[in-house]
């Protein structure tokens, strides 16, 4: 390609090549070399997996490209990638079942280039524009040079993001700068040092002129003057100064005000009092005074702790004047409580990193009541587990209080709510409660995955009021952490080499399989669970020894059976389907992370064998279901070796199923491209290859498709 055909490859022509971009792979192909600066060997070595978050608010991310394994002169990089390519990247990979470790265009360099070319011949037949017909990655590479340069301040930066190995290899790419834009680049050295006098002076903030200069100006000046009156005089803001060592030599009304301390209590104190505990330790109060120091001021928010061990929020500018004989300088701050309710929802993050961290359902609690405390605003949190009576076993305090205490605070939410501690419904129930060992608003939250409580979140803040957003957030957690302790429980199981098999018997006539088998006097056995959201399951059961006109009658007294139909019928039974609305016994055992091997149910008893974790809380497990179910028991319990079957004895158990001819269909279709999206073949497509009618091909790929299935959920309830 040559130049002449780079610089023809405008914004708009950019876009013309995408719209005639005919799959989601040429696309994304396309986006990669123009919108991220990629090679045509990079492209091929990325995966799901190389996708980097750089920020988190707004989102931002980057590109992990690994090394080259064939030049030792391609070298592992990081490139920028557009929010919108990355939206692109994830749907394709998310819709093609492509892995975090499996390539994303599982082709040569070469068809990478190819794929450009067709693209782009496509692209000047259908839009009657000869100039995009040898429009190449190369150009594409240049395009993404131009337009950062033109649209990006830093050369530095797409030097680095596009791998370029010199600036002297982007200079091509620069535009000459305009008399206008010289001008214009130029103009802070003709204002640098000629500061707005008619700005308003403040001796507090880093606005306006240097504190060098108000530090030397005469006593006396009316406007500095009135500023430091009404500081002084202020409750609503906090001004104090300190020495060259962090320690505070002088206290004003506003700052008494905000954080509770008298003038003597803190004359002489390091300013780490106003700080938590965890920021002392990290040595945060330290760091703050050296940054303004370095850079002549620094403005920051944060927590700080009140004199009565409560925390809020605040704006904070600190400013060094310099006042010693010495030389030595002093700080002054000015600080603020800040009232915007956003800061409430910034232990969300933490919360986060807590959640995605923890391997174990203990560890989730314990992390999560930690973040919500180190990184929130409440002064105390726990989380007490559900169990069969109702009462609480165990329980984790971030703030180190001792269990007497929670103890007594539980029994004074009880009284204060008229609720049953530990049988929250949905939703958040607050309280203002007052004891010896804690004065402030409690707030409980259920913690939940589906219909399974695991047990009730509480949080303790000293402030009186609660806002709806922080409710509603409030609420949204109890969920996300139940839904984390499912998956790590589930996770834990999958990874486990070891397993606990435990047998279960439920007689609770609440569900509806105890009830119906009872009364009709007939057999149910689980063929599988499939969930549809928290609250509905479709289940397949075969029945015996009852009709299914017997089974749909009885399921029309029951207020959680919305649907039922009959799958197929046989000489001594039926195979059913019910769309279930709330918990049966199997499935708040999937719920607690225990994989349902058998669910057999007769005479009024749901027998079930079940496997999980060898490290699972299996106390915690039976609790559960008690809760659930009362009349429920665990009944056996054995640890047994894990069966793991290869992926080389599934394809073999699949070849067994598969006749030559539907494999062979299947072959096809899908490196054919009939099953991307979209279709890059169609079914007459591949049957005319395959030189087969259209119907023959359909049958094919069903039976094939059912036995692939079949190979799959055999064994799984």
């Amino acid at each position: 390609m040559t130049d002449g055909g780079s610089a023809v490859l405008t914004t708009n022509r950019y876009e013309v090549l995408l719209n005639a971009a005919e799959t989601h792979r040429e696309a994304l192909v396309v986006r990669l070399c123009g919108d991220v600066g990629l090679r045509p060997a990079e492209v091929v070595r990325l995966t799901p997996g190389c996708v980097r978050q750089l920020r988190a608010d707004p989102p931002r991310y980057g590109l992990a490209i690994p090394a080259s394994t064939e030049s030792v002169d391609d070298l592992a990089r990081v490139a920028y990638l557009p929010t919108r390519v990355e939206r692109a990247l994830r749907q394709y990979a998310h819709g093609n079942g492509i892995g975090d470790d499996d390539h994303l265009v599982p082709v040569t360099p070469r068809r990478v280039q190819m794929l450009v070319a067709e693209v782009s011949t496509r692209a000047s037949e259908r839009f009657d524009d000869p100039a995009l017909e040898t429009v190449s990655s190369r150009d594409l590479r240049q395009f993404f040079a131009k337009r950062a340069l033109r649209e990006t301040a830093n050369p530095r930066a797409i030097k680095a993001a596009g791998d370029w190995q010199s600036f002297e290899a982007l200079e091509p790419y620069l535009p000459s700068p305009t008399p206008d834009e010289l001008v214009r680049a130029f103009e802070p050295l003709e204002t640098a040092g000629t500061p707005d006098r008619s700005s308003t002076p403040s001796a507090l903030s880093n606005g306006g002129r240097p504190v060098q200069e108000r530090a030397s100006e005469p006593a006396g000046n009316s406007t500095d003057d009135a500023l430091q009156e009404v500081l002084e005089r202020s409750d609503r803001y906090a001004w104090f100064r300190l020495d060259h060592d962090g320690r505070i030599d002088r206290w004003s009304d506003g700052a008494a005000s905000l954080f509770g301390h008298t003038e003597a209590d803190v004359i002489g104190s390091h300013v780490g009092i106003l700080f938590p505990d965890a920021a002392v330790d990290e040595g945060v109060p330290d760091r703050l005074l050296e940054t303004a120091r370095d850079e002549n001021g620094v403005d920051i928010d944060g927590w700080r702790c009140r004199a009565d061990g409560s925390r809020t929020r605040v704006l904070e500018t600190i400013v060094p004047v310099p006042v010693d004989a010495d030389g030595s300088r002093r700080f002054v701050v000015l600080a603020c409580q800040d009232s915007t309710p956003n800061h409430r929802f910034e232990s969300a993050r933490a919360v986060t990193a807590a959640l995605l961290e923890a391997s174990t359902h203990e560890a989730v609690e314990t992390e999560v009541c930690r973040a919500l405390v180190d990184e929130g605003p409440y002064e105390l949190a726990w989380i007490d587990r559900t169990t069969a009576s109702r009462t609480r076993r165990e329980w984790y305090a971030a703030n180190g209080l001792e269990g007497a205490t929670i103890e007594h605070l539980q029994a004074a939410f009880g009284e204060a709510t008229d609720v049953d501690y530990g049988d929250l419904d949905d939703g958040i129930v607050r309280t203002n409660v007052s004891t010896d060992g804690f004065d402030g608003t409690l707030l409980a939250v259920s913690v939940r995955y589906g219909d399974t409580v695991y047990g009730t979140l509480t949080l303790g803040t000293a402030r009186e009021t609660v806002g709806e957003r922080e409710r509603t957030w409030l609420e949204t957690l109890g969920s996300q952490v139940g839904h984390t302790i499912a998956a790590v429980r589930r996770r834990n199981l999958l990874l486990s080499d070891a397993v606990v098999e435990l047998d279960f018997a439920c007689r609770d006539a609440a569900s509806f399989f105890v009830d119906a088998s009872a009364r009709l006097d007939c057999r149910f056995e689980l063929d599988s669970l499939v969930p549809i959201d928290d609250h509905t399951q479709l289940y397949y059961v075969h029945v015996t020894d009852a009709t299914p006109a017997a089974v749909f009658e009885h399921a029309e007294s029951d207020s959680g059976i919305r649907e039922c139909r009959v799958i197929d019928t046989y000489a001594d039974g039926s195979r059913l389907e019910f769309v279930v609305e709330g918990s049966s016994p199997a499935l708040t055992l999937m719920e607690y992370g225990v994989t349902v091997l058998e669910s057999v149910t007769r005479d009024g008893t749901t027998t079930i064998t079940a496997e999980c974790a060898s490290d699972t809380d299996v106390r915690t497990v039976v609790d559960g279901l008690r809760a659930a179910f009362p009349a429920s028991e665990l009944v056996g319990k054995r640890q047994v070796e894990r069966s793991v079957q290869t992926a080389r004895a599934f394809r073999t158990g699949l070849e067994d199923r598969l006749t030559d001819r539907q494999e062979a269909a299947l072959r096809a279709a899908y490196f054919g491209g009939y099953y991307d999206w979209p279709r890059e073949s169609t079914a007459e497509e591949i049957a005319d290859a395959m030189d087969v009618s259209s119907p023959t091909l359909h049958n094919h790929l069903r039976k094939g498709q059912h036995e692939l299935l079949r190979t799959f959920f055999d064994g799984r309830p």
